[in-house]
């Protein structure tokens, strides 16, 4: 009987491959990007997005991480450009972050961990729906954004300020009129290579877009993030830390960047 995936000792990232054996594949994600082996690639377009504020609709703790969640029933918040082609639709956004200021990032740039990173993920729109699109080759598209320690973000705080009600397994409360776009460094520059969902199950349907430059989070700020809880109500607290699957071998993928 399947126990549940998580990050500790007994169902982390090393036995996931035991009920997801896609977890062994040819395109799994994260991945350790070497900068000098990427491929700058002039075709690469400047990626567009188009983030409608009223399209967001709740944050929700899934007992992995935090997520926003977006209305996309529209073409009103759109990821367009940069490696992919045709029109994808923003579903929503989460984070992934360590115990510690040292590591917590799931991508890594030439070995270095960052302290968090935030993943916007966007499906497909030629699919009829986000879980028909989850299964395709080309069905989803994330964008994938460094935080770095430095000044506090006020950006950031908004869903920081949310977390207070979200704090154990299953809770959720409604997160209205919030811009994803605020999130974003004001360089786009980005990485891209063919890769997967980083949690279970591991889908290899992504489109991996990792933007050069980080965004700024105070030590305060990241200690909110380590304020939630992998438990439910009633159980044993857990703190909710170290929700990050380390990268993963490239397997002969070409990884392109769209800056020299």
């Amino acid at each position: 009987m399947s126990h549940g995936w998580g990050y500790g000792p007994a169902n982390g990232p090393e036995t996931w491959g035991e009920e997801f054996p896609v977890a062994n594949g040819p395109r799994q994600s994260p991945i350790d990007i070497i900068p000098k082996d990427a491929q700058y690639t002039p075709s690469l377009k400047a990626l567009k997005l188009k983030y409608d504020p009223s399209n967001s609709r709740g944050i929700l703790n899934n007992g992995h991480s935090f997520q926003v969640d977006f209305e996309d029933d529209g073409d009103t918040s759109t990821l367009t450009g940069g490696p992919i082609s045709g029109t994808y639709r923003l579903k929503q956004f989460h984070f992934h972050w360590g115990a510690s200021d040292d590591r917590g990032s799931e991508h890594t740039v030439n070995g270095i961990k960052f302290p968090c990173e935030l993943h916007l993920v966007h499906w497909n729109t030629k699919y009829p729906s986000f879980g028909e699109a989850a299964s395709q080759p080309d069905g989803l598209a994330v964008v994938g954004v460094f935080l770095k320690i430095g000044a506090a973000n006020p950006r950031l705080q908004k869903v920081l300020d949310a977390l207070d009600a979200i704090k154990t397994k299953g809770k959720q409360t409604t997160f209205a009129n919030f811009d994803a776009k605020t999130l974003l460094p004001s360089c786009l520059g980005y990485w891209t290579y063919d890769g997967s969902l980083t949690t279970p199950p591991l889908l290899e349907s992504v489109t991996w877009i990792v933007l050069k430059e980080p965004i700024s989070v105070s030590p305060a700020q990241m200690a909110r993030f380590r304020g939630l809880l992998f438990s439910g109500d009633g159980e044993a607290p857990c703190c909710m830390m170290d929700n990050y699957r380390p990268p993963q071998p490239l397997k002969g993928r070409q990884v392109r960047a769209s800056f020299k």
